[in-house]
Parts: C-alpha cells; sequence; structure tokens
C-alpha cells in the first residue's frame, strides 16, 4: 500500500548578514537553518534541509513538526552596555 504525504506548510524567517549572505531559519524544527548568496538559492536549500530536519524529528525524537502559524516579524532594539 502506497504511503501518504504529510504537507507541512512551516513558516521560515529570513535575515542578511554583514557580508550579504541570506539566512534562512525555520523555528518549529531544531536546529533547522540554511544560508545561501542568493533568495533562489536558499529557497532551494530551504527546501531540502527542511525534508531532512522533519525526518531526523521523527526518527531521532519520534515527534512531528508542529504546525505553526505565521503571526507577523517585529525588531527588538536593545541597547548593551560595553
Amino acid at each position: 500500500m502506497k504511503q501518504k504525504n504529510t504537507i507541512y506548510n512551516l513558516p521560515v524567517i529570513i535575515e542578511r548578514d554583514q557580508k550579504g549572505n541570506y539566512i534562512g531559519t525555520i523555528p518549529s524544527l531544531k536546529s533547522c537553518y540554511t544560508y545561501a548568496k542568493t533568495l533562489p538559492v536558499l529557497y532551494k536549500r530551504l527546501h531540502e534541509v527542511a525534508r531532512l530536519c522533519v525526518d531526523v524529528e521523527y526518527e531521532l525524537f519520534h515527534s512531528r513538526a508542529a504546525h505553526n502559524e505565521f503571526v507577523g516579524v517585529h525588531t527588538v532594539q536593545v541597547a548593551v552596555k560595553k
């Protein structure tokens, strides 16, 4: 019997570092992130790493990824004494 695929809609956070690289993080999966110099390459890598992380969550932790819903983005500014 053919196994059904589970579809995950995973919120992703995309940032750009000081060198101009894009960093994509999937908060609902443990340690799930990747980076690339361009957004098209980042999107491809995010799909690859998401599949791997979902498999690892199930195989190692016997749990399924949370189906979290995207709510919004906020920037927090913090002053730190030197």
